[in-house]
């Protein structure tokens, strides 16, 4: 009992004074920092839309992982997706949502200050 006792309360202990800060938080967003959202964001942000075909041919992954990944994005509200018809054949193309954009500045000012600190 007495060891419990000593033990400090869990969690993370705080950083020593001598050890340099980079940014307050590692992540700013988890969402789009897994690396097929952040492609799909990052291409969505130079094109104003793309087709699912164009897509998945640009990022190189399967229908299946666009699908996943693409649709995790659109709950968050980041990307819009709209699904019609070309002629007969079904198509859906998605573009880039205003909080999606937003969320994507935010991540690369986050980055930006990865960079710059790690280049001191």
């Amino acid at each position: 009992m007495a060891r419990n006792a000593a033990r400090k309360p869990s969690g993370l202990a705080p950083p020593s004074p001598r050890v340099t800060r980079v940014v307050s938080h590692p992540v700013t967003d988890p969402l789009i920092h897994e690396r097929t959202r952040l492609a799909i964001v990052s291409s969505l942000a130079v094109n104003e839309c793309l087709s699912f075909t164009e897509l998945k041919a640009l990022l190189g992954i399967t229908d299946g992982n666009l699908s996943i990944h693409a649709r995790k994005l659109e709950d968050a509200g980041y990307v819009l997706c709209e699904k019609g018809f070309e002629g007969r054949t079904p198509k859906t193309t998605f573009k880039l949502a205003d909080a999606g954009r937003k969320a994507l500045r935010k991540y690369l000012d986050h980055m930006e200050q990865l960079i710059q600190a790690a280049r001191k």
